[in-house]
């Protein structure tokens, strides 16, 4: 075994790593942009080495210097994680020339599974199920209509060298084909520095269900299913395993067809192989067909862990020091049914987009499983991936699992910044996936009901301004009497452009009563405890004028300034920056008539590109931003006017 290992990675799936490196005894290694001088996975390794500024290409993806800190550090293995250069093969072969081992499979393993088309023609070699499509070399715009209109609409245009979404379109008609390419290629030479696609038929009830195999460069097992349909922008929010309605014979199929996928390649290691499953019948072992295989561990990895009770990254690390597997194919057993949720920092009203902030407080409930490389108090920054943390719980069933899911979403506490923990809760309880009736479309024909907000009681309300003055604190001030009189006190609370009034009766430390919308709401402290309206308190957190209560997961209000004037920076006619990021191009200029929908300009932040449009009818009166400026949250871009103003 290695006595020292490199972990080229951050955030989570660092922190997974280190985990299992040291329990297995190994020295371990970190690597840290600026960004991340005192992140979570840099406190936990034996070392740290910094490999430069915050972009990812001037430091997570610098092989060299990875390889060279590797060296100076007296590591004898690298561990890639996920995403970053855990799929590079010119990384892998770096590595190797260096005298280091590659926690991972070979170069040519994954220069095999690299670009989809080829991926694609090579399992059919194998005998595995493929999608009905174009994977051709030519990539000549009518070539790619013209095989478009012969697998007939709808279809899906994918990145070559694509994955995790980007660089992928659904198109359902002819005449909207060319605007779907050009988009894709632009998202995809962004994200891979390859703009190929192929194009491939669109299945009508898609599940995605993948399977994760483990080879030792020679043979390989599977360790069973996974069901990852829960997808938004073709990006997964929510895992399980096994799949909903899988059957025995479906996943003697699948899991075949999975180790005859890794075992065409040679390959070794943890590997995913995806399947697309049309569930328009049921789950059936003929409409299941190779997708793409993930040469690396996947995000959703825990889950499988979990069902099986292997640790898949210890098993990486015995095969990359040449064990044999560990286990063979009749000794793995699949156990009781787990599920995953992604929380991320994302504005979800606002169409999910990524966001930035300090986590003032997070908490998670005791019991459950929080894979994360944040703590409270850490900065969730524009240069990475946003997800806060994977909440993996495990059952006997998976009314029993789903259960769990619920009340550990319920009782993780985030405050500073927004999140999707709201939607997690939403969906959790969708009557269709209660139900284990998912598809790849769930959350886009659900998605006003799963996006709702949900109003706050009189009673969350109540704990928010007694939190925001104070009262709940364990020596509270300001709590006593005024002339022989209880103090009261009003406290201004705002939900965004709502403000409310709120009026607080101190009858003492350990008594206040609410007053609001016409009722009074007791709060009372007994036992240590405080209950108000008869209810335990959620809990709170306050902080930069914010108080966020935990209940509903988590309700937030500004605390009001009686005292604040003042008015947007923009009027409503300017078509502000929803986030950090580059602007990749401007779709108008001055004096041109747009209408309501129109694009307007194409914003790259988080690797993804996002179409900015109109809200309304206007003229462009001014462009403010020029293509391949970067911009800050709130940055005007566009002005537009009345046709009649000009």
């Amino acid at each position: 075994m290695f006595e020292s290992v490199l972990i080229a990675n951050r955030g989570e799936i660092a922190c997974r790593v280190i985990a299992t490196a040291r329990a297995m005894g190994m020295r371990t290694v970190a690597v840290f942009s600026d960004a991340d001088a005192g992140a979570r996975h840099v406190a936990m390794a034996d070392r740290a080495v910094r490999i430069g500024p915050p972009p990812p290409g001037e430091s997570y993806l610098r092989g060299e210097a990875i390889i060279a800190a590797a060296r100076a550090t007296g590591c004898g293995a690298i561990h890639p994680g996920y995403g970053f250069l855990s799929e590079n093969p010119d990384f892998v072969a770096a590595v190797e020339a260096a005298g280091l081992t590659f926690v991972g499979p070979s170069a040519e393993a994954i220069r095999a599974m690299g670009l989809k088309d080829a991926a694609k023609a090579l399992m059919e070699a194998a005998g595995v199920p493929v999608v009905p499509g174009y994977h051709g070399e030519s990539q000549d715009d009518e070539h790619l209509a013209g095989a478009a209109d012969a697998i007939g609409y709808p279809v899906l245009i994918k990145a070559v060298a694509g994955g995790g979404g980007k660089g992928m379109r659904r198109v359902d008609r002819a005449r909207d084909f060319a605007d779907a390419l050009a988009s894709a290629r632009a998202e995809a030479r962004g994200a891979f520095g390859n703009d190929a696609v192929l194009v491939e038929k669109y299945v009508a009830k898609p599940r995605h269900i993948e399977v994760q195999v483990f080879g030792d460069g020679t043979r390989a097992v599977h360790l069973f299913e996974r069901d990852c349909s829960l997808q938004r922008r073709h990006q997964k929010v929510i895992e399980e395993a096994p799949a909903p309605g899988m059957t025995e014979a479906m996943r003697e199929a699948m899991g075949q067809a999975a180790v005859r996928a890794a075992e065409a390649i040679g390959y070794r290691g943890a590997g995913t192989v995806e399947f697309i499953v049309d569930a328009s019948e049921g789950l059936r072992p003929d409409r299941f067909w190779f997708m793409e295989m993930n040469t690396r561990l996947q995000v959703e990895h825990p889950v499988t862990e979990a069902v099986t009770g292997v640790d898949l990254v210890e098993w990486q690390f015995r095969v990359a020091a040449g064990e044999a597997l560990p286990l063979r194919q009749e000794e793995l057993r699949l156990a009781g049914h787990a599920f995953e949720a992604r929380l991320y920092a994302e504005d979800v009203p606002r169409g999910f987009l990524p966001a930035t902030g300090r986590l003032a407080h997070l908490a998670f409930p005791p019991g459950v499983r929080a894979d994360t490389g944040v703590r409270s108090g850490d900065e969730i920054t524009p240069h990475y991936d946003p997800m806060i943390a994977k909440l993996v719980v495990h059952g006997p069933t998976r009314d029993i699992a789903l259960g769990k899911l619920r009340r550990a979403l319920g009782e993780t506490q985030v405050a500073g910044t927004v999140t999707n923990l709201a939607f997690l809760g939403a969906l959790v309880r969708h009557a269709g996936f209660a139900a284990g009736d998912v598809d790849t479309g769930l959350i886009d024909r659900d998605r006003e009901a799963l996006v709702a907000a949900a109003e706050p009681a009189p009673e969350v309300r109540a704990e928010a301004a007694l939190a925001a003055a104070g009262l709940l604190d364990a020596a509270a001030p300001d709590t006593g009497f005024a002339l022989w009189a209880p103090l009261r006190r009003r406290i201004g609370l705002r939900r965004g452009e709502t403000e409310c009034g709120v009026h607080v009766l101190s009858e003492g430390p350990d008594r206040h009563v609410v007053e609001l919308d016409g009722r009074e709401i007791v709060a009372e402290r007994r036992d240590g405890g405080w209950r108000i309206g008869g209810r335990p308190a959620a809990g709170a957190h306050v902080a930069s004028g914010r108080v966020t209560v935990f209940a509903d997961h988590g309700q937030v209000f500004e605390i009001a300034d009686p005292l604040e004037r003042g008015a947007a920076a923009h009027g409503e006619d300017v078509i502000e920056a929803p986030m950090p990021g580059l602007l990749r191009a401007v779709l108008v200029e001055a004096g041109q008539a747009v209408e309501a929908g129109q694009r307007l300009a194409v914003l790259e932040a988080m690797k993804m590109e996002h179409a900015l449009t109109a809200w309304r009818d206007g003229v462009v009166a001014e462009v403010l931003a020029a293509p391949g400026a970067q911009v800050e949250a709130g940055a005007g871009l566009i002005r537009l006017e009345d046709p009649s103003d000009g």
